[in-house]
Formats: structure tokens, sequence, C-alpha cells
């Protein structure tokens, strides 16, 4: 019988895999040489947030691969792949699970899933609708509700992307749900304030020092947006 415990506990360097060398990239991204130095624990809920080129997505990529989902999003065990462009990291991972956890589990990524929707259509697998005649932000939320009754670990890169405000409010209620109801984990890396403020979220500020837990309110990301929400003209005298 499953548990409720979450499906991983941490992350770290797997010491039976080939050393990645630190000269070679993604190892040369701080935060990727933190992870194979020193590990990083994970919460029921984890969250990444830092600027672009940081090593964020590189960071959750490589998990959902260690995983066994696929680098262009899909749950366990996904065929689905276009060009391949993620790193080999994923390879000199190992993954400590919960004790009893299941291992299912469902990786999204915003940008490929243009390209996942035709992947389902094409290999249809239950009731889900046409995620195509759907607006991006619309069949985003069906594909994350149609899941949700499978517990596992929920893997999510920058979907704010697809999503407006009140579409942003609504994954977080949905997120929300799906680890209350026991057995699932969330990992997500965003750009959004609303995202990063989950309840109960572990999150990380990742940057050109690696990766470092922060709370919500201390973020770059929140300090930013409530400056320039106050006082926009004051980034336009400096853009102009």
């Amino acid at each position: 019988m499953l548990s409720n415990a979450p499906p991983l506990r941490s992350v770290g360097r797997d010491p039976d895999a080939t050393i990645l060398p630190r000269s070679t990239w993604p190892a040369t991204l701080a935060p990727i040489a933190q992870l194979l130095d020193h590990g990083l624990d994970l919460g029921p809920v984890t969250v990444f947030v830092g600027d672009n080129g940081v090593g964020k997505s590189t960071l959750v990529e490589a998990i959902a691969g260690a995983y066994g989902m696929g680098p262009e999003g899909g749950s366990t065990g996904s065929r689905h792949t276009t060009r391949k462009s993620e790193s080999t990291l994923a390879d000199h991972l190992r993954l400590n699970r919960g004790l009893g956890a299941g291992r299912g589990g469902f990786f999204l990524r915003a940008e490929t899933m243009h390209g996942f929707f035709t992947y389902l259509e094409h290999h249809p697998g239950g009731k889900d609708p046409v995620f195509h005649e759907r607006s991006h932000g619309e069949s985003f939320l069906d594909l994350v509700v149609a899941r949700s009754r499978y517990p596992g670990l929920w893997i999510l890169d920058e979907p704010e992307s697809a999503l407006s405000f009140t579409g942003s409010l609504a994954l977080l209620s949905i997120l929300r749900d799906i680890v209350e109801a026991g057995g699932s984990q969330v990992i997500l890396s965003t750009h959004s304030p609303i995202l990063a403020s989950i309840p109960g979220a572990v999150i990380y500020e990742v940057g050109p020092w690696g990766y470092r837990p922060c709370v919500w309110k201390d973020l770059d990301l929140v300090r930013n947006w409530r400056s320039f929400l106050e006082e926009p003209e004051r980034y336009y005298r400096q853009l102009l």
C-alpha cells in the first residue's frame, strides 16, 4: 500500500556515475555545481525563482529526467520528443525517494506544451479534451486538472507564461489541493510572485551564487514587482 510520503526527499550527485567536470556545461552554472557538491533537500512544495539563464530550468529538467519523465514534458515513461536539447545532468543525479511513496509523476513545460498536446492527440489514452481547441491557458489548466487525480511528483517549469493573473491563482489553488490530498509533491520553477507564494513552500532563490533558501517577502522577485507596481514611471525614466 502506498504511503502519503512525498515522492522525493532530496536529490544529489550519484556517486556511481561518472564525475561531471566543473568546466563542462551545465556544471559551469553555480546552482548545478552546488547541487552536485552538496545536494538539495526538497519539501512537499519546492519553488525555484531567479533571473533568466541562472539554471532553474536546467535544474528542474534534470530532476524530471532522473525521475523518468520526458524532457519535453509528460508522465513517467513519456516518449514524446522533438529536438534533443537537454543536458546530461540527469545521468549524474541520485534521487532519495520517500519511503513507500508512489513513483508516478508529471512534467509540465510551458515552452513545449503545443508539441505535447499534438502528441496527446496522436496517442490518446483517456478522456482528455482536445487541448488545441482551448486557449493556451485554458488547455494548461485543463491538463493539470485531468492529471490531478493521479498522485505523484509534479514538476512545472515556468507555467505562468501560459496564464493570466486569474489563471495563475487557479493553478495555485489546484496545486495546493493536489498536495493536501496526500501522496503528491510539487517542484516549481517560476518568475511569478503569485505562484511563488504557494502556502508551505520551501523557496530557493537561484542566481550566480547558486541557490539559497529565502522567504517569499524577501525575494528579489517580490521586491522588484512591488517597486515597479508602486511607481512604474521610475523604471520608464531609467529605460528611456
